[in-house]
């Protein structure tokens, strides 16, 4: 386990790119995990909380339904809380998504319809493999006719083995084209449900732990929560130095399990800015690389908000050691 989580006795991490990658766990996720409340958080709103559940403990991740909230579940209390029901007739809506999407809508108590013409208050969109051109375009017809738009989430990727496939961002692109209606969008970035989370923790500290920037960690630190993100998914090391101060976690880790002590960063000031690392402990390339970039980041920070740009600084290694860590940051 990397000692940053033992500080912590609960944890609230994503899942896609962080615990996961498709049917493959992540590289350290299990050793990190163990141990510790966990909620996990995901913009995926392709599978209901059971079918999370299932998916992480076959995986090896013991996990039950109320330790999952999902982007759709919260796109639904969002669609909810919106709709004027008080002449007591639940409000109709379409679903651009997975079954599991439209069962969770029912159990909030709307009425889900296939249908532009059986005018629905809102149109929901999660991520589906089924969502095309049909699906989308009756959504169209009815934000088109006054419909409120609200979406699951925004993430334009979804990391799978095999790479990073389209995500649920991006099909909400093409509707937005269509219309020219951006959709409220409850996932994170938003805190929200960060925030539905929380009274499980019952005062614990609580760390949020994932992959991607402008999502896991962005919500996070929204939420007011710490956050670490592991390089093991969406955001690069180089993405993680140019990040946007809303979107740098306050840790870093190749993963939730390996750390190598002793690692640092100075800078030089010599027509420019240059920061020099000094490797500490060596292990694997990949642990290093994250290790170096722990040490380097919070100095690259000052510098842009000082008014340095990114590109203007120089980063060198001092050794072997630390000049493979560097040369092997994405």
């Amino acid at each position: 386990m990397h000692p940053i989580l033992r500080e912590y006795q609960g944890l609230m991490v994503d899942l896609d790119g962080t615990v996961f990658e498709g049917n493959r766990p992540v590289d350290g996720a299990k050793e990190g995990l163990a141990g510790h409340q966990v909620a996990y958080i995901t913009n995926n709103a392709s599978r209901s909380p059971q079918q999370v559940a299932e998916h992480l403990t076959e995986l090896g991740f013991p996990t039950s339904p109320n330790q999952v909230m999902t982007s759709a579940m919260a796109a639904c209390l969002m669609a909810r809380s919106v709709l004027d029901d008080s002449d007591g007739v639940p409000p109709n809506v379409f679903v651009i998504g997975a079954d599991s999407f439209k069962q969770l809508a029912r159990e909030t108590g709307l009425v889900v319809v296939d249908s532009a013409d059986d005018n629905p208050a809102v149109v929901l969109h999660g991520h589906s493999p089924d969502n095309n051109w049909a699906r989308l375009s009756e959504g169209a017809l009815a934000i088109q006719r006054g419909a409120r738009y609200i979406a699951s989430n925004l993430d334009s990727t979804l990391p799978t083995e095999r790479g990073f496939m389209v995500g649920n961002g991006s099909m909400v692109a093409a509707v937005t084209n269509a219309t020219g209606v951006v959709p409220d969008a409850p996932g994170k970035p938003q805190p929200t449900m960060f925030e539905a989370c929380m009274p499980q923790f019952e005062g614990r500290d609580v760390l949020v732990i994932g992959d991607r920037l402008n999502t896991d960690i962005a919500g996070g630190n929204n939420a007011g929560l710490p956050t670490l993100c592991t390089v093991t998914g969406v955001s690069t090391h180089r993405d993680v130095l140019a990040a946007a101060p809303g979107e740098r976690p306050t840790y870093i880790a190749a993963n939730m399990r390996d750390h190598l002590p002793g690692w640092s960063a100075n800078l030089r000031q010599s027509g420019g800015a240059e920061i020099l690392v000094t490797a500490g402990e060596e292990g694997p390339t990949n642990v290093m690389a994250a290790e170096a970039l722990a040490a380097v980041a919070p100095i690259v920070w000052q510098q842009v908000d000082a008014g340095v740009s990114v590109e203007a600084i120089t980063i060198n290694g001092d050794g072997a050691s630390a000049r493979a860590a560097i040369d092997a940051w994405r």
